[in-house]
């Protein structure tokens, strides 16, 4: 396949999406499927592979997000029914002051980014969000963009989520070297593309007063009485902790041990929500006068949104599935191997190109860290951590609409299509150059 078609199909169906979910006002998971099955089609995929590309892409996005969504909407709808999504609210914004609660979402996001996936912190830190912007009658891209932007940032330079780890690999660099480069380049990174660029969006791309999901966690009045700040700030962080032991649970124990065994198994993902979301049952429920039966109201109340957000999310991760089985993806990556170019902006662009194309940072820093690990090994001058962060930059640009992130963000903030890509999408972009620009003036230094 010619990149010149490959670039083209790619464009078109982004053309397509954007039309006709935002002019048309057609269902976006209807567009999402169409456009997905026409382009494999239009790419010379045999028809009898096309939709079973497509479904492979659903399930393998949702069969990690749809439990992570549906127990961290439980968990959220405990904090907010309890009060306690007010009591940390209340906290922040007398800590803070209601002028910077930007600023402390944004360090909020960065250290619960550090140990999970963006997907998780997004779902754990929403509803605070939502009831914080909703208490400090503050715009709620204010609020939720630069907590967005942290999680983002983490995900993509610092270890220990996977893709770093994989670039880590690839390139031989020195782990404690990476984290420390990457929080020195990550803090600003996170600055510019969160509360600076946050406050520029709030005023500009003005959002719908009614929002589905920030009426499922805000109530119109605060509880009488809040539980106490540090056992709901506990119930948030456990599974944060969880998969903190989880990840160390290789240098604190012995591989293959029932205690190493253990350690991992509450560390998973799933595990880890189901137990806070359990927890929090007891502690944001029983122990505040909730009947069961509430409580059973409650999480049942608190799936029914999910729906249309779990069917875009998964549709998002078909139509980057198919990019990938159909060739497509892989023909415009290796059209950016011929152009000649310092390391450290190859990489980076070969990490833009692989996620637009595919829509995965993680396939982004994969696939481009691969390629040029061998290339790294004949180029001593260049710094191989500075490589590990340049590539996770690079794979998070444009913030497209084959990620599923994309979705999920779009409709978790009520947003349309087009203050998604004037939003997310820009901020996305935003990580991506300051982290490139930020690489290349260290690398001055050293």
């Amino acid at each position: 396949m010619s990149t010149i078609f490959a670039v083209t199909l790619i464009t078109g169906a982004i053309l397509a999406l954007v039309i006709c979910i935002s002019r048309f006002k057609l269902n976006p998971f209807i567009v999402l499927f169409a456009v997905s099955i026409l382009l494999a089609l239009c790419a010379g995929m045999p028809a009898d592979k096309v939709v079973s590309s497509f479904e492979n892409g659903v399930g393998h996005v949702l069969g990690h997000v749809g439990p992570v969504i549906a127990l961290g909407t439980m968990l959220g709808k405990m904090l907010t029914e309890s009060g306690g999504a007010d009591s940390i609210a209340l906290t922040i914004s007398r800590l803070a002051g209601r002028r910077h609660v930007d600023w402390a979402m944004m360090v909020i996001g960065l250290l619960v980014g550090l140990p999970v996936f963006f997907e998780i912190g997004f779902i754990l830190l929403i509803p605070l969000a939502y009831v914080l912007a909703a208490r400090t009658n503050t715009p709620l891209l204010k609020v939720a963009l630069p907590m967005g932007a942290a999680l983002s940032v983490t995900h993509a330079l610092l270890p220990p989520h996977p893709a770093t780890l994989l670039a880590l690999s690839a390139y031989n660099a020195d782990m404690g070297k990476t984290i420390l480069l990457g929080i020195l380049i990550g803090t600003p990174t996170a600055i510019i593309a969160g509360p600076i660029f946050g406050r520029f969006a709030a005023k500009r791309v003005p959002l719908d007063a009614h929002n589905a999901m920030a009426d499922l966690f805000v109530k119109a009045e605060r509880p009488a009485s809040l539980p106490g700040f540090f056992i709901t700030v506990l119930t948030i962080l456990l599974p944060v902790f969880l998969m903190l032991a989880g990840s160390a649970a290789d240098l604190v124990t012995k591989p293959q041990s029932r205690l190493n065994e253990f350690l991992h198994f509450i560390g998973n993902t799933d595990i880890a929500l189901a137990l806070a979301t359990i927890m929090s049952f007891y502690v944001l429920g029983l122990a505040r006068g909730f009947s069961r039966e509430t409580i059973l109201r409650f999480t049942n109340e608190s799936l029914a949104p999910t729906a249309l957000i779990m069917l875009l999310v998964g549709a998002g991760g078909g139509f980057g599935r198919v990019l990938i089985d159909s060739g497509v993806s892989h023909s415009v990556t290796q059209a950016a191997l011929g152009f000649h170019m310092p390391l450290l902006v190859l990489a980076w662009l070969l990490a833009v190109i692989v996620r637009l194309a595919s829509g995965s940072a993680t396939v982004a820093t994969a696939t481009a860290s691969s390629i040029m690990g061998p290339i790294l090994v004949h180029s001593p001058t260049v710094s191989p951590e500075l490589m590990v962060l340049v590539t996770g930059a690079g794979s998070v640009a444009f913030g497209p609409m084959n990620d599923a992130g994309f979705w999920q963000i779009k409709e978790y903030l009520g947003l349309t299509v087009t203050q998604t890509l004037k939003t997310w999408s820009i901020l996305e972009t935003i990580i991506a150059v300051c982290g490139l620009a930020f690489c290349e003036f260290t690398s001055f230094l050293l």
